[in-house]
């Protein structure tokens, strides 16, 4: 049996001689030095003190030495990566105060600039009252409903009995659209922009049957100059119930609620007689003014700008549905009994927010939606 080789001189075997080890540790060294940034410093981290670097697979060859030469071979390893890991370390965090001060200043906030140079923007108060009368009577049970805008002349006018000669149905106060077969002014053509929501009263009693409580918001057209006061493209919202036994007491009671839910408890309405074609009685609906409630009436020194003293606001039309209106539509009269009422949201918004020009609400300007916020 053989005894160890105890004459094998370690510094034979190349990568563990003193002057390879050096050369190694060095060019580690300036690799290191070299390294212009984070991302560089890495990839010499990895090159020099991997596992396939070069002073690592030297450490691994001494494994391989008899052990009275391992503890040298050792020796001279350790003490070369140890050089080069704290170079590393001295390096990065050089690097690292160099990429903070430069962040300091490449990202530096100027705080003495404009906070307000892309201001917050706003829902239009149109929309906004809008969704917000829906909420009042979806809790209340009844259903959203919607129509076209450009709507056929039977539902915009004959099933809502307005007669034919009926002023209404002239050009001067009706958007007709012109047909197919190229109406110059487009009056006969049958279709027309809808001049109120009503339309979608008389699809919703065609589609639906009795019960049918729906609110209707939506756009409307009528051929009114703008102005202060008028504009031919406004919103309505308007109701109507169907049911078994309905009558003006459950109008009456349905305005008050309404109301309330929107301008706050003490609020009431009354009616007016009036006349509509589509709804018998019908009635004119005032409001109590939700500024002096009443008290401005006979007391000069509290005069109210709002209802100019009246007491009263006025809010829209309702009224019972008138039978015909219910047989044009398939719904048996004897049976069942209905009520309705509307009111234009721009009015609305005018004297609850103290709007003097209607042409403020159509313009655009961010200047007039701001002040409403961002109510959803």
């Amino acid at each position: 049996m053989s005894a160890p080789n105890k004459s094998y001189d370690p510094v034979e075997v190349e990568a563990l001689k003193p002057e390879e080890i050096a050369r190694r540790r060095d060019e580690a060294l300036t690799a290191i030095a070299a390294a212009g940034d984070l991302e560089a410093l890495r990839e010499v981290k990895v090159a020099h003190t991997g596992d396939r670097s070069p002073l690592a697979l030297a450490n691994r060859e001494i494994g391989a030495l008899p052990p009275h030469a391992k503890a040298d071979a050792g020796k001279r390893v350790g003490q070369a990566r140890g050089q080069v890991n704290q170079a590393l370390k001295a390096r990065q965090e050089e690097l690292e105060a160099e990429r903070d001060a430069r962040v300091l200043v490449e990202e530096a906030v100027d705080v003495t600039l404009p906070y307000d140079r892309t201001p917050a923007g706003a829902r239009h108060p149109i929309t906004t009252f809008s969704e917000r009368i829906e909420d009042v009577f979806v809790a209340m049970g009844y259903e959203v409903a919607e129509g076209p805008e450009v709507e056929a002349e039977w539902f915009n006018f004959d099933a809502l009995n307005f007669p034919p000669d009926h002023p209404a149905r002239e050009m001067q106060d009706t958007f007709f659209v012109r047909g197919a077969k190229g109406e110059r002014d487009g009056e006969g053509s049958g279709v027309v922009l809808r001049t109120h929501t009503s339309p979608v009263q008389i699809r919703s009693m065609i589609d639906r049957e009795p019960p049918i409580y729906v609110i209707c918001p939506g756009r409307t057209y009528r051929t009114d100059e703008l102005d202060a006061t008028h504009t031919p493209v406004f919103h309505q919202v308007e109701l109507l119930a169907i049911d078994e036994g309905l009558t003006m007491a459950d109008l009456k009671g349905t305005l008050d609620h309404m109301v309330r839910a929107l301008f706050g408890e003490g609020m009431s309405t009354r009616l007016r007689p009036n006349f509509f074609p589509f709804t018998e009685p019908s009635a004119e609906m005032d409001m109590l003014c939700y500024v002096c409630r009443g008290e401005s009436v006979g007391n000069p020194d509290r005069p109210c700008r709002t209802c100019s003293s009246e007491g009263w606001i006025e809010l829209g039309g309702c009224g019972m549905v008138n039978p015909r209106v219910l047989i044009a539509c398939g719904v048996d009269p004897d049976r069942y009994s209905g009520f309705a009422f509307g009111f234009g949201i721009e009015r609305m918004l005018m004297f609850r927010h103290n709007v003097e020009d209607m042409r403020d609400m159509v313009e655009g300007d961010v200047r007039f939606t701001r002040p409403f916020g961002m109510e959803i």
